[in-house]
């Protein structure tokens, strides 16, 4: 679940932007933080990282904050890989 922040844009009417009204095909903005945590739980992946620097970061801040994980689960993680 995450928490819808604003409007953006609709196609139908800037009337529906204006009042912050949800229609079908309305681009909203969205606090992405509690799906970014889901996402790394989930598949291992911090997201919002761009470039191998980033990666090569994440990697280090995984080993030290290496925290214990089943064989099976290790296993999913390298299968998406």
């Amino acid at each position: 679940k995450v928490r819808i922040l604003d409007v953006v844009y609709n196609a139908t009417s800037n009337e529906l932007v204006r009042t912050k009204t949800l229609t079908k095909n309305s681009i909203v903005q969205i606090d992405a933080q509690p799906y970014k945590q889901w996402y790394l739980k989930k598949y291992g992946v911090d997201l919002g990282k761009k470039g191998k620097s980033a990666q090569k970061k994440d990697d280090k801040k995984a080993e030290e904050e290496q925290e214990k994980k089943s064989r099976h689960v290790i296993f999913k993680l390298k299968a998406r890989e």
